[in-house]
């Protein structure tokens, strides 16, 4: 699933590490994500756009639109 974690995380100062230490995930969780190679469950990307204070479908865009 395509999104822009890695640009909104980088306009707040926040390394890879901050974020997943805030969301209490792996620093590859937030690695895989950014690259593509993860899609986070539902929860999770809840969690990040609530972090982020986004609503889910301005951090994750929707493939079939």
């Amino acid at each position: 699933m395509k999104n822009c974690l890695r640009d909104v995380r980088r306009a707040r100062g926040l390394s890879q590490a901050d974020l997943a230490e805030a969301l209490e995930v792996s620093r590859q969780t937030i690695i895989a994500i950014e690259a593509d190679k993860y899609d986070p469950s539902l929860p999770m990307a809840y969690r990040l756009a609530a972090y982020f204070e986004l609503p889910v479908e301005e951090l994750f865009f929707n493939p079939w639109r």
